[in-house]
C-alpha cells in the first residue's frame, strides 16, 4: 500500500512507489505515442501500403488483447508484477529496434511491420495488466481517483508531446528513425520500474486448470450491473471511436491532402485534452459525482470525433484540433472513473484476471475496429468510414445514460467492503448491483 500516511501532502510527495509508477507509465506512453504516429506513416509513406493495410496496422497492437488477454491475465495474477513489467519492456526495446535496423539495412517490409506491432502489443498486455495491479497496491482505496487522474493526465500530456514530436520528426528524419525515441523512452520506463519497492499481493499457487481461472475472470467481469455497464460502455466506444481513429492517417494524408505535421497536431490535441481530463477528474467527480461524470463524459466525446468530418485543407483543420481536444478530455474522465471503480472493488489476487477479461472485450474491439476501418476505407471510402465510426460510438453514451447506473451519483457507494479472500479463485465479494 501507500508508503506514507500523507496528512496534507500531495500524493506525489508522500508516496515514492506511486512516483516510480507515474514515471514508468508516462515514459511508456511517450514512447507508445511516437510509435502510434510512426508505424502507420512507415506503412503509408515508406512502404506505400494499401489503405486496408494502413488502417489494419493499428489493430495489430490491440489484437493480442483479443486472442491472448485472458491467459496473460492469469499469469499476471500468478507472478510478481515487477519482473513481468521489466521483461515486457525489454521485449519492446528489442522488437521495435528491428524497424529502424531494417530501414538502414534494407529488409524493412510490411509483414515485418505487422509482426513487430503484434509482438510489441503482446508485451504491452503483460505490462499494462501488471501496472494496473501495482497501482492498486501502491495507493490506498481513497487515493485511487487522485492517483489514476494523475497517471491519466501525465500520460495524456506525454502522449501529446510524443505525437506532436513524432509528426515533426517523421518529416525531417523519417518515420523509421523516429522510433529511436520510443526505444529511449522504454529504457527510462525500465529504470523507473526497477526502483519500485511494493509488497506485492500475488494469488497463491493454484492447482486449477488455466482455463478455469480464465473463466473466473470472465465470470467476475460480467457478475454485476456496475461492471457490465462499464464494460459495454467502453466496448462500444472503442469499436466506434477506433474506426474513426484508424482512418485518421488516411483522412489527413490522402483525403484532405495535408502533411504529417497537421496529423501530429490533431493527435496532440486529443492528448492535451486527455491531460486536462485526467488532472480535473478528481475535482469533477467531487463536484458533480462520479456517476454523472461517467454517464455524460462520452457525449462531448462523440461530438469531438464528429468534428473530423469537417476537416479541410489549411485553417479548416482547426475544427478537428478543437474536436479532438474535447474528445480527449471526455475519454479521460470516463477512464479515470471506470478504472478507479474496478480497482476499488477487485481483490488484489484477482486484478490481473479482471483487467484481462474487461480489456479482452473492450480493447479487443480496438483490433476489430481497425480491421473494419480498413474494409470501410476500401468499400465506401475514408470519410464515409469515419461517419460509420461516429454513429457506432453514439451507442456508448446511450448505454451509460439509459442503463442500470443512470440514477447513481457516486459509483464508489456501490463497492462492497474490500476483502482479499478468494474461494476457488473467485472473489468472495463483488460490487453490488445498482438499485
Amino acid at each position: 500500500m501507500s508508503d506514507g500516511g500523507g496528512g496534507g501532502q500531495h500524493l506525489l510527495r508522500r508516496n515514492s512507489n506511486f512516483r516510480a509508477l507515474l514515471v514508468s507509465s508516462t515514459s511508456g506512453v511517450l514512447g507508445n505515442a511516437v510509435a502510434a504516429v510512426a508505424l502507420p506513416i512507415i506503412a503509408a509513406v515508406e512502404l506505400q501500403a494499401s489503405n486496408f493495410e494502413v488502417a489494419a496496422l493499428a489493430g495489430m497492437t490491440f489484437l493480442p488483447w483479443l486472442v491472448l488477454g485472458l491467459v496473460i491475465g492469469v499469469w499476471v495474477d500468478r507472478l510478481p508484477r515487477k519482473p513481468v513489467m521489466m521483461s515486457a519492456l525489454l521485449v519492446r526495446v528489442v522488437v521495435l529496434g528491428l524497424l529502424p535496423l531494417g530501414y538502414w539495412l534494407g529488409f524493412l517490409s510490411t509483414p515485418l511491420l505487422f509482426a513487430t506491432a503484434f509482438v510489441a502489443g503482446t508485451a504491452s498486455v503483460f505490462f499494462q495488466l501488471a501496472d494496473a495491479a501495482l497501482v492498486q497496491q501502491a495507493v490506498t482505496p481513497d487515493e485511487l481517483i487522485e492517483g489514476n487522474g494523475l497517471i491519466t493526465g501525465s500520460g495524456a500530456a506525454a502522449d501529446a508531446a510524443g505525437r506532436a514530436a513524432a509528426g515533426w520528426l517523421t518529416t525531417i528524419a523519417g518515420a523509421s528513425n523516429t522510433l529511436l525515441v520510443q526505444l529511449g523512452a522504454s529504457i527510462v520506463s525500465l529504470v523507473a520500474v526497477q526502483r519500485l519497492d511494493v509488497r506485492e499481493v500475488v494469488a497463491p499457487p493454484s492447482r486449477q486448470p488455466i482455463l478455469r481461472e480464465m473463466a473466473d475472470g470472465l465470470r467476475y467481469t460480467f457478475s454485476t450491473a456496475p461492471l457490465r455497464a462499464l464494460l459495454f460502455n467502453a466496448a462500444l466506444w472503442n469499436l466506434g471511436g477506433n474506426i474513426a481513429a484508424s482512418l485518421l492517417v488516411l483522412l489527413v494524408l490522402r483525403s484532405v491532402g495535408e502533411s504529417e505535421v497537421w496529423l501530429g497536431m490533431l493527435l496532440a490535441a486529443a492528448s492535451l485534452g486527455g491531460a486536462v481530463g485526467g488532472i480535473t477528474a478528481q475535482s469533477m467527480g467531487d463536484r458533480f459525482g462520479t456517476g454523472p461524470l461517467w454517464r455524460w463524459s462520452m457525449v462531448p466525446g462523440v461530438l469531438g470525433y464528429a468534428s473530423l468530418l469537417l476537416l479541410s485543407p489549411g485553417w479548416g483543420m482547426l475544427w478537428g484540433v478543437a474536436g479532438m481536444f474535447v474528445m480527449g478530455a471526455s475519454v479521460s474522465w470516463n477512464i479515470v472513473v471506470g478504472s478507479s471503480f474496478r480497482q476499488r472493488v477487485c481483490p488484489p489476487g484477482m486484478m490481473g484476471r479482471l483487467g484481462a477479461a474487461s480489456r479482452t472485450v473492450s480493447w479487443g474491439m480496438l483490433a476489430l475496429a481497425s480491421l473494419a476501418a480498413g474494409i470501410l476505407a476500401e468499400t465506401i471510402g475514408i470519410r464515409a468510414g469515419v461517419l460509420t465510426g461516429v454513429v457506432i460510438a453514439c451507442m456508448a453514451p446511450l448505454v451509460a445514460l439509459l442503463g442500470p447506473l443512470r440514477g447513481i451519483r457516486r459509483l464508489e457507494d456501490l463497492a462492497p467492503a474490500p476483502t482479499p479472500e478468494l474461494d476457488d479463485g473467485v472473489p468472495s465479494a463483488a460490487p453490488r448491483d445498482a438499485a
